[in-house]
């Protein structure tokens, strides 16, 4: 009954906006129109969220009546949560469901998640103990809808763009993260005057901080099914992490059972070539290889978090940097921002002693480093990635928030240091990581996946080598950076 239900509100839902919408651009621009319908369901998602998580800390101490050690523990682990989720959003939608689907499906845990984590927060609904399984119950839920979809809907944004209008494109990722950091900074300021302003059942309303974000996880679900009439939608091709895991297992058993006779490879990974496809060797190389870059950048995440709000500045950066920096300098460098951030000073003085604005030099650097930083890689992540795998790299591109945050657990809660000793210890870091970065994408070659499909015509399906004869250019065309990208 409820797939029929899916189903037929698909259906409708695309009948009658097809009818509506004869364009399928906006403003006959080179802008799909379906970007639409995911720009306003991913500000209405992060609302929801950030919505949420402003009243979450308090809510464990005040209503769950817990310790501020175990709310902070709680509060960082569903964090965490969130961000190592997106790994089974990603295998989900790239091998089974597809991105649509996977979407479709998990925002309805999400909702159903935030409905569960309201009803806990009703004081007349069971004991003290009903509230905190209600509680986590729903943060699972919620950690495991907000994690799985957050992959998919970036790469199934980029999805909807033709390859030759790679620039829109890179547009599109700016206005996405702007949809972010909106959604973030208005549901940071309303739901915590929901609970605060607004009484129910003899104190603060919980139930309704909780019940807001709630809502507007139905209208972003509402949404995103609104535009299915539109969107463009690319298969799911099978398994591919099983046979991703296959091959490199298959790889390093060949390479490390070889004989002193036998001759070399270019590459480990060349191994699998007698027994899995070249395209998807080529392939994983092509993941491996961005997933190698990624390994300092959790380091940025670890300082970086560690700020207070700053989403309306991201806001206004955004087009500063679209509109006019990254046209007047042609590119810029993602490790840029990491510099910046590494040359605050940090003391311990006696309170107001120093005037608060002393501090927005340091939060525009930072937030400069953001904006380069936040919408490069998740550009970045889609346009190196091979066209069954957009998702997995997104989720990889999400993990160095998720190892950024236990950076700062591990040093925060397991070395002790004074604060000032602390923040000077994750800048000295980052500021290694920027050097090494630096060099590390300094060599990086640029791979453009459509060249797959020119390169392996015959080779779609990860088939198994059948002894065709190939073709002597058979081998993907790396490229320098052109002046598009901004790494």
């Amino acid at each position: 009954m409820v797939r029929l239900c899916f189903i037929f509100t698909q259906l409708k839902s695309g009948i009658v906006l097809s009818k509506i919408f004869k364009s399928k651009t906006v403003c006959g621009t080179n802008y799909p129109l379906s970007i639409c319908f995911i720009v306003v369901n991913e500000f209405c998602e992060r609302f929801s969220y950030y919505g949420m998580k402003a009243v979450l800390t308090l809510y464990f101490v005040q209503y769950l009546h817990w310790d501020k050690d175990l709310s902070t523990a709680v509060y960082h682990a569903f964090s965490s949560l969130c961000y190592f989720t997106p790994i089974m959003g990603a295998i989900i939608a790239d091998s089974w469901l597809g991105k649509f689907r996977t979407i479709i499906y998990l925002s309805i845990v999400y909702v159903i998640g935030h409905v569960v984590k309201s009803v806990g927060a009703i004081p007349t609904v069971g004991s003290s103990d009903m509230h905190i399984a209600l509680s986590m119950i729903g943060l699972i839920m919620i950690a495991f809808g907000t994690g799985g979809i957050k992959p998919c809907v970036a790469a199934f944004g980029g999805d909807q763009f033709e390859e030759e209008h790679g620039k829109e494109r890179q547009k599109f990722f700016s206005v996405f993260y702007m949809s972010i950091n909106a959604g973030s900074l208005m549901s940071t300021i309303i739901t915590p005057i929901l609970r605060s302003d607004v009484q129910c059942f003899g104190g603060d309303c919980y139930a309704l901080a909780f019940g807001v974000p709630a809502a507007l996880m139905v209208v972003a679900l509402v949404v995103f099914i609104g535009g299915s009439g539109m969107y463009k939608r690319n298969p799911p091709q099978g398994n591919v992490l099983l046979e991703v895991c296959k091959c490199i297992g298959y790889a390093i058993s060949k390479r490390w059972k070889r004989s002193k006779h036998e001759e070399k490879k270019k590459h480990w990974l060349d191994w699998a070539e007698d027994k899995y496809s070249k395209r998807l060797i080529q392939e994983i190389k092509m993941v491996l290889r961005v997933l190698v870059l990624y390994i300092p950048l959790p380091m940025f995440w670890a300082l970086f978090d560690q700020q207070m709000l700053n989403a309306l500045m991201i806001l206004i950066f955004v087009p500063i940097f679209d509109l006019i920096i990254y046209p007047l300098f042609g590119c810029c460098k993602i490790n840029g921002g990491g510099d910046s951030i590494a040359v605050t000073k940090m003391e311990d003085v006696l309170a107001n002693n120093i005037h608060v604005a002393w501090q927005l030099p340091q939060y525009v650097l930072m937030t400069a480093g953001e904006v380069m930083f936040s919408i490069t890689g998740l550009e970045f992540s889609y346009s190196q990635s091979p066209a069954n795998m957009k998702s997995v790299l997104q989720a990889g591109w999400l993990l160095t928030v998720a190892f950024g945050n236990i950076i700062v657990l591990i040093v925060a809660e397991g070395a002790g240091l004074e604060q000032w000793i602390e923040f000077l210890l994750f800048a000295g870091l980052l500021l290694a990581v920027f050097v090494i970065f630096s060099i590390m994408a300094h060599f990086y070659t640029y791979v453009n996946p459509e060249e797959l499909d020119k390169v392996y015509l015959d080779d779609s399906k990860y088939a198994a080598r059948d002894g065709k004869k190939r073709r002597p250019s058979d081998s993907l065309q790396m490229n320098k950076p052109d002046k598009s990208t901004k790494l």
